[in-house]
């Protein structure tokens, strides 16, 4: 996994990565700034439900794919 929020583990940079998109088009996508979606992948930023739903639906994976909680 990637960098993580302390309350948020995610996987956001690899799924994007694999599906070829760059931080600038899945933000496009998502309907954000490509900001948001590098503070996410750095763990700078816990995303909504909303986005974190919208980016999943994107990325054709679970949002538990992308996201998880610490053990």
């Amino acid at each position: 996994m990637g960098k993580h929020h302390k309350n948020l583990l995610n996987n956001l940079a690899k799924l994007r990565m694999a599906d070829g998109l760059t931080q600038q088009a899945l933000s496009e996508n998502a309907e954000v700034s490509r900001k948001s979606i590098n503070a996410i992948e750095n763990g700078i930023y816990v995303p909504s439900t909303v986005l974190a739903l919208k980016i999943s639906k994107i990325l054709k994976c679970k949002v538990e794919d992308l996201f998880e909680l610490p053990k």
